[in-house]
């Protein structure tokens, strides 16, 4: 794979590419009173032009109580058929905006939230990256295994993709 860092407007566009094609992201906090990471499936809201990731989140759940003590987070999106992965560190806000909340409502939300978009539990998650750096075959995962392993019987390093930081 050939490293290719991306900074700002590129690096924006391609985490906005991977989080929104990938959708789904594995929101990892820090355990309270442990050293233990937990980690629980979100999907992506939006990524807005400055590189902003947004989530619904409920204050009954464990990850809005870690953040309560650490605001620090990691996200990882995760696309192994197509061979596309994407790991952030950043920084977390916390809102009720009204706003937020009308904007990501969907359907699906409601198997979260008894109450509907009115439940008041629902919290606007944003995440601030920090660092974040990506891995993007753009051939899928049989083309770069096909070309892996013909690199291996010719001795040629064939183009297979493209991984490097993100530095929004």
């Amino acid at each position: 794979m050939s490293t290719d860092n991306l900074n700002q407007q590129e690096a924006i566009d391609k985490l906005k590419e991977l989080a929104t094609k990938i959708d789904i992201a594995m929101l990892c906090t820090q355990g309270i009173g442990s050293s233990q990471i937990h980690a629980v499936p979100m999907s992506t809201q939006e990524v807005d032009d400055e590189g902003n990731i947004w989530f619904l989140l409920s204050d009954k759940s464990e990850s809005f109580q870690h953040l309560q003590r650490d605001s620090m987070v990691n996200l990882l999106y995760s696309d192994p058929k197509n061979y596309s992965f994407l790991s952030i560190f950043g920084s977390t806000m916390l809102s009720r905006d009204k706003d937020k909340i009308d904007k990501y409502w969907n359907i699906a939300m409601d198997g979260f939230f008894e109450n509907g978009k009115e439940d008041a539990a629902i919290c606007v998650l944003k995440i601030n990256p920090i660092e974040a750096h990506y891995w993007d075959t753009k051939s899928g995962k049989f083309v770069t295994f096909l070309k892996a392993t013909v690199a291996g019987i010719t001795g040629k390093n064939p183009d297979i993709g493209r991984e490097g930081d993100l530095n929004i």
